[in-house]
């Protein structure tokens, strides 16, 4: 049988670890993220550093993957399209099995565990599917185009709609205490 060596900045070796359940090592990774990683309206950039704190321990199954992911997103506000960026952070939990033990999706392989699959997963799909530059964000003017938060609101000296202007002088501070009679 020939060996495929596991090599990336996000694998670790697990050969003390491997067919010795209790054992546990604890590691941290800070890596530049090889690629862009997501597809909407926000991402984590290529080159944005990544850091992940992982504690890996040897079950009766396979290698145990827990930790926590920090990073930072970039893109752009769903409702005004103004540039944001936050810190991401993302908890993981994931079995890595022994070869021939389990049907699964991660495994243990040449005694290393890859992580990067599962760090990216975990980021993507944390990423917020609409994002906003402030949670009670106004958004764009519908007829402008301006943003309302840059300025004072929409447009008042021109209804939306033709059929609303008999309604566009009235407030209720020009009425008067006096009761209103039918006519």
């Amino acid at each position: 049988m020939v060996r495929k060596h596991v090599t990336g900045p996000f694998v670790l070796p697990v050969r003390d670890l491997v067919h010795r359940p209790g054992e546990m090592r604890e590691h941290t990774i800070e890596v530049a993220a090889p690629e862009k990683w997501g597809e909407g309206l926000v991402a984590v950039d290529q080159g944005e550093p990544v850091v992940v704190d992982v504690r890996l321990e040897s079950v009766h199954e396979g290698i145990l993957a827990t930790g926590e992911v920090d990073t930072r997103f970039t893109g752009v506000c769903s409702r005004c399209l103004r540039d944001i960026a936050e810190d991401l952070q993302v908890e993981f939990q994931e079995l890595f099995a022994y070869p021939g033990e389990e049907e699964t999706d991660f495994e243990v392989q040449d005694d290393h565990v890859d992580l990067e699959t599962l760090v990216r997963e975990a980021l993507v799909l944390a990423l917020p599917f609409q994002p906003v530059c402030q949670p009670d964000c106004p958004g764009l003017d519908p007829v402008t185009g301006e943003r309302l938060a840059d300025g004072a609101g929409p447009q008042q000296s021109q209804p939306l709609d033709p059929r609303w202007a008999a309604l566009q002088d009235f407030t209720t501070t020009n009425d008067d205490e006096s009761p209103r009679t039918r006519g």
